[in-house]
């Protein structure tokens, strides 16, 4: 199978978008196309940086080009959950209550260090990219589609913060991070307009709808069974390593056979490769694996060579069915 010329142009237009984004946030495309990703494979993502790295800029320079409905959230220890969900006001006509949307009601949500908020707001969170949907007073409200949560958090030795549980660190697809610009990307942004304004004059590349379309084609793509297989035995070697105190769930492996699958079709094939695979693998295990000592990102990311150096890859995989 081959892609029709309309949704090659699509993916053509990913692309452009990378490198539009590449204009204003210098020198994180590969951060970008992760965030896209995951997008296409409707996960939500982590960025986990210190501050004035560019999280924000990114975030919004993307919901710009998607053309999107956008918000931001500033998540603070004082945020309630009514705050970002809405709430019940009355209606005089009719005598009954009604409900006002929040700004969790948008297409993409910047929920800017989402770990300074309490544990109440974080469960409120958790239901919104879970089920797609909030609860007030005992009625549920369905939030719009697509919905994508691209959250900013602080290294958690900051003060002020709340660590994640994990059971919402496992809804996040990816966690990236954006980390310094080198010597030549720092200078580049020093020579470069103001990157706010830039923002401003962007025209959207890529209609959502175009990108709705994009997001369910992935779910067709072609996976060989033993791919699956590969993809098990490289999870299943964090299940039951004495390193660890909780390997990646169940939900971490469909997570990642959606983001394989995305990768494959935003580099325009209708298969996945083991490459796919490979590429999408340490930002969906880092924030996954619970260590029984702490690590560093970069231990972490050692930990994870080692575990894919001991799982053969696949050969000779057949690219259709």
């Amino acid at each position: 199978m081959t892609y029709s010329v309309q949704t090659e142009q699509s993916i053509a237009k990913l692309h452009t978008l990378i490198d539009t984004v590449d204009q204003i946030v210098i020198g994180k495309k590969e951060v970008t196309r992760h965030t896209l990703i995951a997008m296409l494979a409707g996960g939500h993502v982590l960025f986990e940086d210190i501050p004035g790295v560019g999280k924000t800029l990114l975030i919004k320079t993307i919901a710009k080009c998607l053309e999107a409905d956008f918000s931001r959230i500033q998540f603070t220890p004082d945020l309630i959950p009514s705050d970002i969900i809405g709430f019940s006001v009355p209606n005089m006509q009719d005598a009954q209550f009604e409900f006002r949307h929040g700004p969790l009601f948008n297409q993409i949500i910047l929920a800017d260090e989402i770990n300074r908020t309490s544990p109440r707001t974080q469960a409120a969170m958790l239901e919104a990219m879970s089920e797609k949907q909030v609860t007030l007073d005992g009625k549920t409200h369905l939030l719009p589609d697509p919905f994508f949560v691209l959250a900013t958090q602080n290294p958690i030795d900051y003060e002020g913060t709340y660590p994640l549980p994990e059971a919402q660190l496992d809804r996040f697809l990816f966690q990236l991070s954006l980390g310094y610009p080198s010597k030549e990307q720092e200078i580049r942004m020093l020579e470069s307009p103001d990157q706010l304004n830039s923002i401003e004059q962007l025209q959207p590349i890529l209609s959502l709808e175009e990108f709705n379309t994009l997001k369910e084609l992935v779910k067709s793509v072609y996976v060989n069974p033993q791919l699956l297989d590969y993809m098990i035995m490289l999870v299943d070697r964090t299940r039951n390593h004495s390193e660890l105190r909780l390997g990646i769930s169940p939900r971490g492996t469909q997570y990642c056979l959606a983001a394989a699958r995305g990768q494959a079709l935003l580099s325009g094939r209708d298969y996945v490769t083991p490459q796919d695979i490979l590429s999408i693998i340490k930002p969906l295990f880092r924030h996954r694996l619970l260590f029984v000592n702490r690590m560093t990102a970069q231990t972490i990311d050692a930990f994870i060579d080692e575990l894919i150096s001991q799982v053969d890859i696949p050969t000779k995989i057949r690219s259709s069915k």
